[in-house]
């Protein structure tokens, strides 16, 4: 599937993207992260992954990491913003025309789950749950969360989300065995965002048994 193979060599699209466009890269880039996380059908978009390669890109001088970081950042936050709202105002129904096709029940229920167990804070635990993020927003919008402490918890989890996978991308990605290996590493990436998903869903399991 083109989606999967663009995540697993990111760092080779994003370097066709560089030569290609330019400074218009980060143009693209803003939207990828943008539209990921505002808008509640397009979870399978690239978030952790991209963050990182683009600041192994930056760790490599052919992009500015400040220019990243605050691009990063709005889109991130603005995202959100935008995926509450649309919850608020149109989510009842969205969720009742079933016509949301990349979401899959499952993951409704387990993001209606995060939240009532951690409330606000699942704003920001979230960031770091792909798929998860981005229905969150949507559904704290659908449930009409108290918008300043919206605000207050989105910004805190857009901002470190950032900071950890630029960061991580700058100081590490440009490692020997880490560029050898990238798509491994990217894989690692996701599977290790997976785990809490797995751990919720497997809880009520272990529970049983013991």
């Amino acid at each position: 599937m083109p989606v999967i193979d663009f995540i697993l060599h990111i760092d080779r699209y994003m370097q066709d993207f560089i030569n290609s466009y330019g400074i218009g890269v980060y143009l693209i880039l803003f939207i990828v992260i943008f539209g990921e996380t505002g808008f509640v059908f397009l979870p399978f978009l690239p978030g952790d992954s991209l963050v990182f390669a683009a600041g192994s890109f930056s760790g490599m001088g052919l992009m500015n990491y400040f220019i990243l970081l605050i691009l990063f950042i709005i889109a991130a936050v603005g995202g959100n913003e935008v995926n509450y709202f649309i919850g608020k105002k149109f989510g009842d129904k969205i969720l009742d025309s079933h016509k949301i096709k990349f979401i899959k029940q499952k993951h409704l229920d387990e993001s209606r789950a995060f939240v009532d167990k951690y409330g606000e804070k699942a704003l920001v635990l979230s960031r770091f749950m792909p798929i998860i993020r981005t229905i969150v927003p949507f559904l704290l919008g659908i449930g009409n969360m108290n918008y300043k402490k919206y605000f207050v918890f989105n910004s805190i989890g857009g901002i470190l989300w950032v900071l950890l996978f630029l960061n991580l991308g700058f100081f590490f990605g440009n490692v020997p065995v880490v560029k050898d290996h990238f798509s491994l590493i990217i894989i690692g990436i996701i599977l290790i965002s997976l785990i809490p998903i797995a751990y919720s869903a497997l809880r009520p399991v272990l529970k049983r048994k013991n």
